[in-house]
């Protein structure tokens, strides 16, 4: 069946159920740009809700290994953010939580995860991000029963590396078919990285999808946005479902008189929500780690090919710099977020989010909406669930080698503790806690309090936030390096249970620790910045600091109340705030103190 390009995407209209998802920053370094040979990946997880858990997604969970009987089925869950992430506005349209089943394998491995997999016993680690795509359909019992979440899952339980997991999410996709919004998943071991980007298929079964595997020695970024562009038969590098270009043409996604098969083009319009919404997010990391390029930030449109698919840092990329990349609101750029009568006096990056901030599609193939009150999106949102680094070491026993790096809600005030693949257990704080009931004890509170104490006074105390939060990353990386090598010793000599003892003790008790240090910083800050004042909790000092000069300016302080002659004051035209303070007679005329102000 061919059909006109016009008419097979009226006839898709019918199959969308279009609704707000979660809108993710991801990246990963390959060992070849990192500085000790390490492969990272990280994740921003920018969503609210319920995910394929039926829990809330701000919670992490540690899947032990297991064993399984001869014929035993893996039941695979209805994921409710694969259309929308909105609160309150989960309406899964599949008739049961578990959409189908697929054969067991003997042995499935031990994995993190959260709304997604983030990392397996044997340094398979994996990140993700939402796209918008042309072909978004349901779920269906026994024909589309596979999101990206469940995926990940699937690929940490049984497989070893990238590659592995890339050829068994491919074929899971075309076996037993693709549902919701466009995704992206890289996939990474110790030695080489694999980015897959899939959608649901107009045929209704099976799904679309390509694979491209990211140079050694460079880095990759996207957010929201599928960055895989030109498919070509034959590149050992590419992996794409079956009959993509039979389908795509077929549907009119695609016609060989265009030329090359562009994946971005033939199945998304870009961008959703609004212009730059994605593309910044991939300039600002981009642009910090390869400022030599001089990349510009501006572009004509979605389909923009002035962003590389990946680059080469300008220098190798060490452990502290990858835990810093999600920690930017465009900070000394033209965009910074903490500058401008937006970000108020303090200088706050967080904007309160409005309809035309809603991940709904805002192009299609003739139309752009124009979003009067948008604001831009920065890579570390208000929102955020948790974010993470992970990192796979190949000159390191698995157990000791791969290495996640947990932070619990939002990326610039947390703080990132890590947690061993040879663990076998998680803090009980990371393992608690929904958005609908305060808990101080839950990671996710004790981090977001703090976020949202800082936004009264954010240029103050994102001082002390960071202080504290490079103390306590840097002693975390100096004892993750004196675990390093006790454990490694120990599977040396033997005795690796001894070593996963060592692991997971050390993951419990340093995530505990960390929760202990920040809900104590949680209290100083209550103190020191109650009230509109600073109080130095040492040396009991109260400052009244006031407001910065432009913004009494802006505010029009200018006008009052320094005078009595309040009226006359607001009809003075052209008065500037100055800060100074005058002593006047009492007597003195109007037009006598306008002289002196």
């Amino acid at each position: 069946m061919n059909l006109p390009r016009t008419a097979a995407l009226l006839l898709l209209i019918a199959f969308l159920a279009w609704a707000p998802v979660s809108a993710c920053t991801i990246f990963a370094v390959t060992p070849g740009a990192s500085e000790e040979g390490t492969m990272y990946l990280g994740h921003t997880n920018d969503g609210v809700g319920m995910d394929w858990r039926h829990i809330d997604d701000i919670r992490l969970t540690y899947i032990p290994a297991a064993d399984h009987e001869a014929g035993a089925k893996r039941p695979v869950f209805f994921d409710p953010n694969s259309g929308s992430d909105a609160a309150g506005g989960k309406d899964g349209k599949a008739s049961e939580w578990v959409l189908g089943y697929i054969d067991q394998v003997p042995h499935t491995y031990a994995y993190y995860t959260s709304s997604y997999g983030m990392m397996n016993e044997h340094q398979l680690l994996s990140a993700e991000c939402t796209d918008y795509a042309k072909v978004e359909l349901d779920a269906e019992e026994g024909k589309r029963i596979f999101y990206s979440s469940e995926l990940s899952n699937v690929a940490l339980g049984r497989c070893r590396t990238a590659r592995e997991a890339i050829e068994l999410v491919g074929d899971l996709i075309d076996t037993y078919g693709y549902y919701g919004t466009g995704e992206t998943l890289i996939f990474a071991d110790p030695e080489e990285a694999w980015v897959i980007e899939m959608c649901s298929s107009p045929t209704g079964t099976g799904g679309l999808w390509v694979a491209q595997k990211i140079p050694d020695g460079e880095v990759f970024v996207a957010g929201n946005e599928f960055r895989i562009r030109t498919v070509e038969e034959g590149d050992p590098d590419t992996l794409y479902t079956r009959d993509l270009f039979g389908i795509a043409e077929d549907y009119g996604l695609w016609s060989p008189s265009e030329g090359a098969f562009d994946w971005l083009e033939a199945t998304s319009y870009g961008e959703y929500s609004h212009p730059y919404y994605s593309i910044m997010r991939v300039w600002s990391i981009q642009n910090r780690l390869a400022p030599s390029l001089n990349l510009s930030p501006y572009v004509t449109g979605s389909y923009t090919n002035a962003l590389p698919f990946t680059i080469v840092p300008d220098e190798k990329v060490n452990r502290t710099t990858a835990l810093s990349l999600f920690r930017d609101h465009y900070e000394g750029t033209e965009f910074d977020l903490t500058e401008g009568v937006a970000a108020g006096p303090f200088g706050n990056p967080y904007r309160c989010l409005g309809p035309a901030d809603a991940h709904t599609d805002f192009q299609n193939e003739s139309f752009i909406q124009v979003r009067a009150g948008a604001n831009p999106r920065p890579v570390s949102a208000i929102f955020c669930s948790y974010s993470y680094i992970v990192e796979a070491r190949s000159d390191l026993p698995d157990p000791v080698g791969g290495v996640l790096w947990f932070g619990p809600a939002v990326a610039y005030e947390t703080v990132y503790t890590p947690m061993y693949a040879g663990a076998e257990s998680i803090s009980h704080s990371y393992r608690i806690g929904n958005r609908t009931e305060y808990d101080p004890d839950a990671a996710y509170w004790t981090f977001d309090f703090v976020s949202n104490w800082a936004m009264l006074r954010y240029d103050a105390m994102i001082t002390d936030i960071q202080a504290r939060q490079s103390a306590i990353e840097a002693e975390s990386i100096g004892q993750v390096e004196e675990i390093d090598a006790r454990a490694t010793d120990l599977i040396a000599g033997g005795d690796e249970d001894a070593a996963r003892r060592l692991l997971t003790n050390f993951t419990v008790a340093r995530a505990d620790g960390v929760i202990e240090e920040w809900q104590d910083l949680s209290a100083m800050l209550v103190v020191k910045y109650s009230n509109r004042l600073i109080t130095d909790p040492e040396t009991e000092a109260v400052d009244e600091p006031g407001y910065p000069a432009w913004w009494y300016q802006m505010a029009e302080y200018q006008y009052g109340p320094r005078l009595y002659d309040l009226q006359d004051l607001r009809a003075t035209a052209g008065l500037n705030y100055t800060g100074e303070m005058v002593w006047v007679p009492k007597n003195a005329t109007f037009e006598e103190i306008l002289d002196l102000i």
